[in-house]
């Protein structure tokens, strides 16, 4: 069997839990074919979603993190589950509009319980911050979620 490379395009922000449903997808191909089938998440900022890009570069932190993926996927849990937390009303009003970046980075250790305040301030994190972006625009990625099946988008 040929090699089969998935990737799911996911908003930080999209009412999906994105490592919740890595793991139900993983759990379905079964063994016999994990050594053929690679899952990719990309993480996809979205403009209109004011923290976006806070809340992305938190996650690819905790990745840099020593318990590396655990602490990724406690960092997507929290903000799943707190997910209205983080949005604007209306995109423009609402509590959040005085809450800075250092507020959103505390509320997101709060709730994770994962430490990313030093990990934010990698300086070469914007390039994996960057690479996510030009990844989604370069595949037509316009929604959350999409799927790329080796390489073929699927919405």
């Amino acid at each position: 069997m040929i090699p089969m490379a998935i990737s799911f395009d996911l908003s930080v922000k999209a009412p999906v839990e994105p490592n919740r449903g890595d793991d139900r997808f993983r759990g379905q191909l079964g063994r016999t074919v994990e050594d053929r089938i690679t899952i990719k998440l990309r993480l996809q900022s979205q403009p209109w979603h004011m923290y976006s890009g806070v809340i992305v570069r938190c996650i690819l932190a905790a990745s840099t993190l020593e318990s590396g993926k655990a602490a990724e996927k406690s960092v997507m849990a929290a903000v799943t589950a707190h997910r209205e937390e983080f949005e604007f009303d209306h995109h423009c009003s609402g509590p959040n509009l005085d809450a800075t970046p250092n507020d959103i980075i505390r509320r997101i250790e709060r709730y994770s319980g994962v430490k990313l305040a030093e990990a934010f301030a990698i300086p070469d994190l914007d390039r994996e911050v960057k690479w996510h972006c030009k990844y989604a625009r370069q595949n037509g990625v316009h929604v959350s979620p999409t799927f790329m099946i080796d390489a073929l988008v699927q919405v």
